[in-house]
């Protein structure tokens, strides 16, 4: 399931949804829009009140997924996935997309890109990998979901347009 985030709260919502159900504000699906992910505050989980991480969609090259860390020391840090290859994620220095934190295992998990889109997958992590708030060992990635890794909170984007 492919989500939709507000612009003015950054609430997720369903992908079929016209207004968010968070703020009540008019949702779009255009490529040349802004999204405003609310930063979280990782140890009480409720938003923090500065420092949203702003996403213009349209600077996000066509054809391309990335990973933008909504929560963590790096909010705001934009990452992008291997394009038909397996990126690595965790603590390791040597990892594609190095999280440095004590709450990130060495290697944590990785993110395969096939034909039939991104799957994540935990990689004997001491803390596990979250898709959408729920542990998972392995699961597919749609546009706007959330991947959680240690304190790291991500936000799947993937443009498809062209």
């Amino acid at each position: 399931m492919s989500y939709v985030h507000c612009n003015q709260c950054g609430h997720r919502n369903p992908p079929d949804s016209n207004f968010c159900s968070s703020c009540g504000s008019p949702l779009d699906n255009l490529a040349d829009r802004t999204i405003t992910l609310t930063r979280v505050d990782p140890l009480q989980d409720s938003p923090a009140t500065d420092d949203d991480v702003v996403v213009p969609v349209g600077d996000i090259e066509p054809g391309t997924a990335v990973l933008i860390v909504r929560a963590g020391a790096q909010a705001g840090s934009r990452f992008t996935l291997k394009d038909g290859g397996v990126t690595q994620l965790g603590r390791h220095p040597d990892s594609d997309i190095s999280l440095d934190d004590i709450t990130v295992s060495r290697r944590h998990a990785e993110i395969e890109h096939s034909p039939e889109g991104y799957v994540a997958r935990d990689a004997g992590s001491l803390n596990g990998t979250y898709i959408n708030q729920e542990r998972k060992d392995s699961g597919p990635l749609h546009h706007g979901d959330e991947l959680q890794i240690g304190k790291f909170r991500l936000v799947f984007f993937e443009r498809t347009d062209g």
